[in-house]
C-alpha cells in the first residue's frame, strides 16, 4: 500500500517521534511505500516548556520525511490532505490534542480520498484541559477507524466515537544504546523520563528507605522547585541526585549501569517504553500496577509491582527489593527484548483498521 504516517519525527526527541520513526521503517520493511508527513513547527513553545528537539538522531532518521507542517500555517495543513490524496492509508499519530487542529485540517484537505486511522499514544492527557475531550471527539468523530494501545485507552475513545477502535500493545521501539548490566549492588535507585505529577516522583522520594539513594534524571515539567521543596522536607538531599534536562542516547547506559532498580510510581499510564528500556540494560522494574506496566513486568521474577498511590506498599516493595540476594536475583531474572515479534502484531492491527 501507500502508506503516509502523519507525526513527529527527528529532529523532534522523545518516544513518539522514535515511534513514528521506527513504523515508517517497518512498514517500509513489509513493502509498503512509505512517507512521513512531519512538522517543521509543531507548537508554540509555551505549551512544551522543555526542550523540543535535538541535533544528533537518535537511532537511524526515516529517508523519506517531508517537514512542511506548521502550526502557524493552516493552509499548510489542508496542502499536506490534498498532497496525501493519492494515498491508501493516513496514519495520524495522535500524542496530544494540541495536535488535533492540524489533523482537521490535514482531513479537510484530503476529503476522505484516502482510508485514515487515528493511532493514538493518548486518548486524552494525563492531565486534561476543558477543550482535550470536545478536540479529540472531533477528531475521532472524522477518521474511519482508531487504534489505542490498551483497552483501557480503547475506552476512553469509546467513548468519543461510534468507530471500530482496535487494540495494540505498543512495541519496542527506542533505540539500542549497547548498555551492559552492573555486577554490582549499588543501592541506587533510578527514575527516568520527563517528570509530571501522574509519575509519581513524590510518592518514590517520601517512600525511599533509608540507606537507599536515587537518581532522577530528565526534564521537569513545571519547574524543579517544587521538587526541592520537598526533598528538603524530607531531609533527603544527601541522598538524591538531581540531573534535570533531557537524557541523551549516549548518557543512557551509565544511568543504567550505576541503578539497581528503575522505579516506576506512576498515578495513571497508557503505555511506556521505560520497562524495556530497562531491561535491555539488564536492569529490573519496580513499578505500580496501572496502564500496560504490569503488562511487561512479571513480579518476582524480573521485577516487583505495587499498587498506585500508596507510599507505605511503595517503600515495602523497595525494602523487599533489598533484602539479602534479591537485586541479584531479580536482575538475573531480566531477559532480553526482542521487538520482532511485538511488532508483527502490531501491524497487522493497524492493517485491519486500516
Amino acid at each position: 500500500m501507500r502508506i503516509a504516517v502523519v507525526g513527529p519525527t527527528y529532529p523532534y526527541k522523545g518516544g513518539g517521534a522514535q515511534h513514528t520513526t521506527e513504523l515508517a521503517h517497518r512498514l517500509a520493511a513489509a513493502g509498503h511505500d512509505v512517507v512521513i508527513e512531519s512538522w517543521r513547527a509543531q507548537y508554540p513553545s509555551f505549551l512544551y516548556p522543555g526542550q523540543q528537539t535535538i541535533s544528533e538522531p537518535e537511532g537511524e532518521p526515516y529517508p523519506r520525511t517531508r517537514r512542511l507542517l506548521d502550526w502557524r500555517n493552516p493552509l499548510g495543513w489542508a496542502a499536506c490532505g490534498r498532497r496525501l490524496r493519492p494515498a491508501d492509508l493516513v496514519v495520524l499519530a495522535v500524542l496530544s490534542p494540541v495536535q488535533v487542529p492540524a489533523y482537521l485540517g490535514i482531513l479537510y484537505g484530503l476529503r476522505r480520498r484516502a482510508r485514515t486511522v487515528a493511532l493514538c499514544h493518548n486518548v486524552l492527557p494525563h492531565e486534561r484541559k476543558p477543550y482535550d475531550r470536545p478536540l479529540m471527539k472531533a477528531l475521532l468523530g472524522r477518521v474511519d477507524a482508531v487504534l489505542a494501545h490498551s483497552e483501557q485507552q480503547a475506552e476512553l475513545a469509546r467513548g468519543l466515537t461510534a468507530l471500530p477502535v482496535r487494540v495494540a500493545a505498543l512495541p519496542p521501539h527506542l533505540p539500542s544504546t549497547g548498555g551492559r548490566p552492573s555486577a554490582a549492588v549499588h543501592r541506587r535507585l533510578l527514575f527516568f523520563g520527563i517528570v509530571r505529577p501522574y509519575k509519581g516522583l513524590d510518592l518514590l522520594l517520601r517512600a525511599l528507605p533509608e540507606s537507599v539513594s536515587l537518581t532522577v534524571a530528565g526534564e521537569f515539567w513545571g519547574g524543579l522547585e517544587e521538587t526541592r521543596r520537598l526533598i528538603a522536607e524530607l531531609g533527603i538531599g544527601d541522598r538524591v541526585e538531581l540531573r534535570p534536562g533531557y537524557v541523551a542516547a549516549e548518557e543512557v547506559p551509565e544511568l543504567f549501569a550505576r541503578a539497581d532498580a528503575l522505579v516506576l510510581p506512576y498515578r495513571s499510564a497508557t503505555a511506556s517504553q521505560n520497562v524495556w528500556l530497562a531491561h535491555e540494560h539488564g536492569v529490573p522494574v519496580i513499578a505500580t500496577r496501572v496502564g500496560a506496566l504490569a503488562d511487561h513486568v512479571t513480579d518476582g521474577v524480573d521485577g516487583l509491582l505495587v499498587e498506585p498511590g500508596d507510599v507505605a506498599a511503595l517503600r515495602e516493595a523497595i525494602e523487599r527489593f533489598y533484602r539479602p540476594g534479591e537485586p541479584e536475583r531479580l536482575r538475573s531474572g531480566v531477559k532480553a527484548v526482542d521487538p520482532d515479534p511485538f511488532w508483527r502484531v502490531y501491524l497487522d492491527a493497524l492493517g485491519a483498521a486500516g
